[in-house]
């Protein structure tokens, strides 16, 4: 896998704590930040609403044009709730 320097801004507070974080682990400061951000993309991934939305495509100007015009010509009736389910996560 190619990996690529980045470059990002952080509070002089949190590099000393990384910094020494890492240390006591006798890690780089690198693979700290990559092992958190790796954890905290797996918990995001695992979200509800990432899992509803990941894979879901921008519609093109012509596809969303048609998908408006469907919903003004909705009639109320049609847009009365028919059923309701509970689902628990």
């Amino acid at each position: 896998m190619a990996t690529r320097v980045v470059n990002f801004k952080m509070d002089e507070t949190e590099i000393r704590d990384i910094k020494q974080v890492a240390g006591v682990f006798n890690m780089s400061v690198t693979d700290l930040i990559k092992n958190a951000v790796r954890e905290y993309l797996a918990e995001l991934k695992n979200d509800p609403f990432y899992r509803l939305t990941a894979n879901v495509q921008d519609a093109s100007d012509e596809e969303a044009a048609e998908i408006l015009n469907e919903i003004e010509g909705l009639t109320e009736d049609d847009l009365s709730i028919a059923s309701t389910k509970r689902f628990t996560l």
